[in-house]
């Protein structure tokens, strides 16, 4: 018998891996503002030399399609290119052996269509439609635009109020958001090229725990305007915080007994301990807000009547009601929303689920907050129902992890299909139809069913978390226009109908995240002014430091430690610990203050308008 040597991997294909994951990490850090006609060109001519180069639509098509775009690049290109490029891409797909050709003349061909303006641009006037003047990557994918850079270097040299002060500029929910926002910014952060992105929503979270209560800033002269600003969320309460601030009193209106909407009723105090929000909230109401709580839309006063006593309306109301099934037996005693499940823990009306097994259905982050509730409610057995796979839900990692930590069984491509009751009307399971995973469609895999036989999961309690909609009946009948289920909004956040009266947050949206809604409050309040005849611009007067010239080694990421899973499922008491000071500084260090070196937008000043 012939003697076989085990294959190994030698040093140079090592390398080569270890080029493809810092590609890769290049890659997902790429900041906003590069020409797009360029990149596919890059991607097109990596497939390229992926290549095995046996079929001649995938070894010298490709090879023609990249001499294409190097022309459109170097403006020898005319109109009949770019027909021919998207020729090319389309016989290359039809023809290609494998995936690979097919793939990069797919990715060329919907370039193509998707920015053929970037494309006319070069091939008609010889000039690239993307900026080279680029924003910092963390702050363009901020939707608030919080000048991140500037309250790290803050927290480097522990200025932890000055810190605060800054993020207010742009974000009134500064100790809220170092708490639960998804920091979409460390996705685009730089850092990422080196070894990790920058821990941005911890660092706003040690900021506010050592900075304590800060008190807002002083408002501009009164300009004797008033505004209403109907529903107390993090939209409406950040539209409010920034009208006043301009000099305009505001009065918001609030159906329930506190303010914070979903951030009170609807995320659990386990994530967001409520003395925290309440230290957000103090601070906007210190600027001089008015409350007038219990008072609802349509009932206790109509928008005709706001639209009488103020000079502009905000409409404000997020998306607080829950989405049905449209299952059989869905009508049955035990049988829950998430929105209200949540918003009874939060009034201290929901009962104990001692003993009870419970099953919640979705895989967004208002499941996982329902589901870790209900185990801290005593629950025997807590089970997600989820009708695609782990890696499709929309919930955060962490919240996942967490869940699985304390218990919380997680049943994947589980479609419901019916609520079991028993001859009383009370639930006592849900049949669920098993699915398997099929093809893909808008970039996210479909499932169909798998052809076995539906299951039966018992459960005394059954919630269900796959949606959220908005109380548009009042609106809609005082002339307000909706379009599926939404206050459908001009450019500008207002109607051509109903000049004064503006809508912003959850409620034109759809539901987002807080973040999101806080941007959209701030957005609001700068048209709001306009529309009132003035042109304020909010200040921070906050000095940030000169970057220090020194190299960034390559450093770990500190991460965020919690509670441990057989302690906190006891009480609702924070699960997450925050940093040290020590963690803190050499977090902050590890940014490489792209404001400054490389993109500078900030340069001419950090106090910019909307």
């Amino acid at each position: 018998m012939s003697r076989l040597e085990l294959q190994t991997p030698n040093h140079a294909q090592l390398v080569v891996e270890g080029l493809y994951k810092d590609l890769e990490r290049r890659i997902e850090s790429s900041p906003p503002g590069l020409c797009p006609v360029d990149i596919s060109r890059a991607f097109l001519e990596l497939c390229h030399a992926q290549s095995c180069g046996k079929c001649v639509p995938c070894r010298v098509g490709l090879g023609q399609l990249k001499n294409l775009l190097t022309d459109v690049l170097d403006g020898k290109a005319d109109i009949r290119t770019l027909t021919a490029i998207r020729e090319t891409a389309q016989s290359i797909m039809e023809s290609a052996d494998c995936a690979i050709g097919y793939e990069a003349a797919n990715m060329v061909y919907k370039g193509a269509v998707g920015f053929k303006e970037d494309y006319l641009e070069h091939i008609m006037y010889h000039r690239c439609l993307s900026t080279l003047n680029q924003p910092v990557p963390c702050v363009f994918r901020c939707p608030a635009r919080v000048d991140i850079p500037g309250y790290i270097a803050l927290v480097r040299e522990g200025r932890y109020e000055d810190a605060i002060r800054l993020i207010r500029k742009d974000n009134p929910f500064p100790t809220t958001c170092g708490f639960i926002c998804e920091h979409p910014c460390e996705d685009l952060c730089r850092r990422n090229m080196i070894d990790d992105a920058v821990n941005i929503r911890g660092l706003k979270r040690m900021a506010s725990d050592a900075a304590g209560y800060v008190a807002p800033p002083e408002c501009a002269p009164s300009t004797g305007r008033q505004v209403a600003v109907v529903g107390g969320g993090p939209s409406g309460l950040s539209a409010a915080y920034y009208l006043q601030l301009m000099g305009h009193q505001v009065t918001v209106y609030e159906m329930l007994p506190e303010l914070g909407g979903m951030l009170r009723y609807g995320i659990p105090n386990y994530r967001l301990p409520k003395e925290r929000l309440d230290q957000d909230i103090q601070a906007i109401l210190d600027t001089g807000v008015k409350v007038e709580f219990g008072k609802d839309i349509g009932k206790d006063i109509s928008l005709a009547e706001l639209k009488e006593q103020y000079d502009a309306v905000l409409i404000s109301i997020g998306a607080s009601t829950d989405k049905k099934m449209g299952l059989e037996g869905e009508d049955a005693d035990g049988v829950i929303s998430a929105v209200q499940f949540l918003r009874n823990v939060a009034l201290g009306q929901e009962e104990r689920l001692d003993g009870q097994e419970v099953a919640v259905i979705g895989g967004g982050n208002v499941s996982m907050d329902a589901v870790r509730t209900a185990v801290r409610l005593g629950a025997k057995k807590v089970s997600i129902l989820y009708r695609r796979r782990v890696a499709d839900m929309t919930a955060l990692p962490d919240e996942i992890q967490g869940a699985e930590a304390e218990g919380v069984e997680i049943r994947t491509l589980m479609a419901p299909s019916r609520v079991e009751k028993n001859e009383e009307g009370k639930v006592e399971g849900i049949w669920v139809t098993p699915q398997m995973i099929s093809v893909i469609r808008n970039g996210r895999p479909s499932v169909r069913p798998s052809g076995e036989e539906d299951v039966l999961i018992p459960c005394q309690t059954l919630i269900v978390a796959i949606g959220q909609d908005i109380e548009y009946q009042h609106f809609e009948e005082s002339g307000v226009p909706v379009q599926r289920g939404r206050i459908s909004v001009e450019k500008f956040g207002g109607f051509e109908e109903m000049p004064g009266v503006f809508a912003g947050g959850d409620c034109a949206s759809g539901p987002s995240t807080v973040i999101s809604a806080v941007a959209a409050g701030k957005v609001i309040a700068a048209n709001i002014d306009e529309y009132l005849g003035y042109h304020h611009e909010i200040r921070s007067d906050v000095e940030i430091p000169e970057p220090i010239l020194e190299d960034k080694q390559p450093c770990g990421r500190v991460n965020m430690t919690e509670r441990e899973a057989g302690e906190r499922i006891c009480d609702f008491e924070g699960v997450e610990n925050c940093m040290t000071t020590a963690e803190a500084c050499q977090e902050a260090s590890r940014c490489l203050r792209c404001d400054h070196f490389g993109y500078g937008i900030f340069k001419g000043g950090r106090d910019i308008k909307w």
